[in-house]
């Protein structure tokens, strides 16, 4: 059966980094957020506290889990009176793949996943604690685990392991999302994902990008009315359908772009644009920049201005 779902990750391309920590005594680390990443930290051996913002102290027990991401910085601490170090410093200092911050009552991971787009974040909470009797805590810690062997003590395959296990890993922390709906804002794009009547349109849209899909022909996929239709997936996905549709299309060319030599024309009608102007006015206006310049930007980022040509 065709899993929309899965189509969506393979647009937002995770790739994760991890380190190892241990600390004893009186101590604190503050984390700062990363743009269109979402932090999971494990607390492998003891406990810690966890201080958000202006949220009330979390308590971090031994196999627990946390994900966080957002604006405000995170603090993981045995104490609250103790001055926070920055943790970019402290793993800035020692590359070894476990930073020794003094002690060993307290092991913990934590974990970074980056991706190119970020439709999920806005659907997550900005703190999730997965207890650790949550089977979903048990993968992750596992998986993380992985990750820090993977980086530590790197062997043939190493980089490809590694952004196999960020895949999982963010389906694992989709998957908790999904199950915890009660717990989050109830729009954004996982919602509309968890919607078995919407399912069918996703189903069409994501299938044929390219089909120049009608409000009618999806509001008939899920034997709906028009406005029923819309005003359903409006309220699950925060955007009417058709504009979900066109960012759809824009995030499946932005991978195209990336990864290969395909024309901008060719790109056009692919995704259903009349011409090649009318694709590229559209790319536009949604990415900030035209196709060819976002091909020129990324072939730059990757190989040096040499290579920052595009078609």
């Amino acid at each position: 059966m065709y899993d929309p779902f899965s189509d969506a990750l393979g647009i937002i391309r995770p790739r994760v980094t991890s380190r190892g920590f241990t600390a004893g005594g009186r101590w604190a680390v503050r984390f700062t957020p990363r743009q269109q990443t979402l932090s999971v930290h494990v607390a492998v051996r003891g406990h810690c506290g966890v201080l958000v913002g202006d949220r009330d102290p979390i308590c971090l027990d031994e196999g627990d889990v946390l994900l966080c991401h957002g604006t405000a910085p995170w603090i993981l601490a045995s104490d609250r009176a103790v001055p926070p170090a920055d943790a970019d410093d402290l793993f800035a200092l020692d590359p070894a793949p476990i930073v020794q911050l003094g002690g060993s009552e307290v092991a913990g991971i934590a974990g970074h996943i980056q991706m190119d787009v970020d439709p999920i974040l806005a659907s997550l909470g900005h703190v999730t604690h997965i207890r650790a009797a949550d089977p979903a805590a048990a993968a992750l810690r596992y998986l993380l685990g992985r990750v820090l062997r993977e980086l530590g003590s790197p062997a043939p395959g190493s980089a490809f392991a590694g952004e196999k296990y960020a895949q999982i890993i963010l389906v694992e922390v989709l998957r908790v999302a999904l199950e915890a709906r009660d717990a989050h804002p109830a729009v954004g794009w996982l919602r509309v994902f968890a919607d078995a009547e919407l399912r069918p349109a996703l189903v069409l849209m994501h299938e044929q990008p390219g089909y120049p899909w009608r409000l009618a022909d999806l509001a008939q996929a899920v034997s709906m009315s028009r406005s029923a239709f819309a005003t359903r997936f409006r309220v699950l996905s925060g955007m009417p359908p058709l504009t979900y549709l066109h960012h759809f299309r824009i995030r499946l060319a932005e991978v195209a772009l990336r990864e290969t030599d395909a024309t901008v024309a060719t790109l056009a009608a692919r995704f259903g644009y009349s011409s090649e102007s009318s694709f590229s006015h559209a790319f536009t206006r949604t990415a900030g920049v035209s196709p060819r310049h976002y091909r020129s930007l990324h072939r730059a980022a990757v190989h040096g201005p040499g290579h920052a040509v595009g078609h």
